[in-house]
């Protein structure tokens, strides 16, 4: 069952990827990462579980940390870049 839960994510993921290569503005691509890093999250745990590795959870939640800086960041980045440009 966990099994096919990690099949889903990848899935999941994969999609997520196309939306961010194919994305047709700036917005959609950023959700589209951030997507993708909530679920590379959920495969993190899921797979630690499928392994018998709890300590996998801290590691998944450590990167959901830097995935949510990381978007804040991005998305500052852009707003200031638009407010120069105006």
């Amino acid at each position: 069952m966990l099994a096919a839960a990690a099949l889903g994510l990848a899935t999941a993921m994969l999609l997520a990827l196309i939306r961010a290569i194919a994305g047709p503005t700036l917005y959609d691509r950023i959700l589209a990462v951030n997507l993708f890093g909530t679920k590379t999250v959920l495969l993190i745990a899921v797979m630690g579980f499928l392994m018998g590795r709890p300590d996998f959870l801290d590691i998944a939640l450590v990167y959901a940390l830097i995935n949510f800086i990381a978007i804040i960041g991005v998305l500052r980045f852009f707003e200031q870049r638009r407010e120069e440009e105006q």
